[in-house]
């Protein structure tokens, strides 16, 4: 915790302050941005200081901060644009522009990302930061007063993350949003889980030189009628022995709450299947039949919520065409999550409906460290990022002997939908 929070920077509506220890190298406040002497984008990712982004006053900080960052991209990359055809330059204007926007600097760099500019790595990567930071930002609105800290890590093979994580808000218990790019040779038990998959991974020498980078988070509320969320949406690419490369596409987004509410499911999966509609109708059907199957927990005979949409290894029809789709579902996020959370974080609740809030995520544990692919294939990576992987578990849980609710209860309710899956929008 102490490596952590060295030169953190509490960043409040009118200003800043400073807490003990080194100071950040940056620092913000609502009207503008003081530059620290030459301290670059580069030095700053070197340093990787935790950066606690404070959501009152959100709006006026993050402009600030997006407005302070593309002065000083535009301030560095000024000599070498006049250089340049007018076209390359305004590329990197908007690359620039994008990433100003970001929680923290892309893993990659924008040199790097710039350079292959046209490749699916950037671009996937772009993305993922993308979604972390719309969802940050709209978590960060919705409970006034809570504290993201920003966290960059390094993995010793290879690539790095970010890390945003809020613990006790007022309305979210923990919330994390998670950004990973990720690259080496994968590991011995992770080319074993996807060969059960059916993966034909040729190695070379043994080895197999992949990389990965996925955005994942686990949103946990306090209220126990706002429902916990769960989204995730990575890509792969493998080399195999020939220089030939393997790559595809997965994730989901899916919903778990402690009582149900059908308005809720519906909003929630309606704003998921037109994601999907708008490129192929029948893709929505297909993922949420899939979301159901996968978020089994075996050993309960139940999901783990009233699931959403989830895929994995999608390779087809086309790399270009399954990218405007993973686009689509994750600009989805927020609309389908958000105005349920808005229309229940003041509902009154009882220590009653509390207490199986707590139980029902003892289920969601279950699931994660017993089941779940990206948990398993996190632990089984080399260098992998501990504190991220398992970023998904809520700061409490409750697990009771043969607990078992009254019949005809909401409690009971809830079950049966759990053990039995709805079909929630025709």
């Amino acid at each position: 915790m102490s490596r952590l929070l060295r030169g953190v920077c509490a960043v409040g509506a009118r200003g800043v302050s400073f807490g003990p220890g080194p100071r950040c190298s940056r620092s913000f406040a609502s009207g503008g941005w003081e530059p620290p002497g030459r301290a670059r984008w580069a030095d700053w990712r070197r340093r990787r200081p935790a950066l606690v982004w404070v959501a009152g006053g959100a709006a006026a900080v993050v402009a600030g901060l997006g407005l302070a960052r593309q002065a000083e991209m535009e301030q560095l990359q000024q000599p070498r644009r006049r250089r340049q055809p007018q076209g390359e330059a305004e590329e990197e204007d908007e690359l620039e522009r994008r990433c100003a926007l970001f929680m923290a600097p892309p893993v990659s760099g924008l040199r790097e990302l710039r350079d292959r500019r046209g490749e699916m790595r950037s671009r996937m990567e772009l993305l993922i930061m993308e979604t972390q930071s719309q969802v940050c930002r709209a978590l960060a609105q919705v409970d006034p007063g809570a504290a993201f800290t920003v966290d960059r890590w390094e993995r010793q093979e290879g690539g790095g993350g970010i890390s945003c994580v809020l613990q006790d808000g007022d309305v979210f218990e923990k919330a994390g949003v998670n950004v990973s790019v990720v690259f080496g040779n994968l590991s011995e038990e992770a080319a074993k889980q996807m060969r059960s998959r059916g993966k034909t991974l040729k190695a070379k020498n043994g080895k197999l030189p992949f990389c990965a980078m996925g955005v994942s988070s686990v949103i946990h509320p306090k209220n126990p009628y706002v429902p916990t969320v769960h989204f995730n949406y990575r890509y792969f690419e493998i080399e195999e022995a020939d220089g030939s490369k393997q790559w595809w596409f997965g994730g989901g987004t899916d919903l778990t709450p402690t009582y149900l509410n059908k308005e809720d499911a519906i909003h929630f999966h309606k704003t998921l299947k037109e994601a999907c509609d708008k490129h192929n109708p029948e893709l929505y059907p297909k993922f949420k039949k899939w979301c159901d199957d996968y978020f089994y927990i075996k050993h309960r005979g139940e999901r783990r919520g009233i699931g959403g949409i989830f895929f994995d290894d999608l390779d087809s029809p086309s790399k270009e065409e399954v990218f405007q789709f993973v686009q689509s579902c994750a600009k989805a996020i927020v609309p389908c999550y958000i105005p349920i959370v808005k229309k229940h974080c003041h509902d009154m609740f009882t220590p009653k409906e509390k207490l199986w809030q707590q139980i029902r995520r003892g289920r969601y544990v279950e699931f994660n460290l017993v089941y779940d692919r990206g948990t398993k294939f996190g632990l089984a990576t080399p260098g992998s990022r501990i504190e991220s992987i398992l970023m998904s578990l809520p700061l409490t849980a409750r697990w009771e002997y043969m607990h078992s609710p009254p019949e005809n209860s909401r409690e009971a309710e809830i079950l049966e939908v759990l053990r039995h899956p709805k079909d929630w929008v025709p």
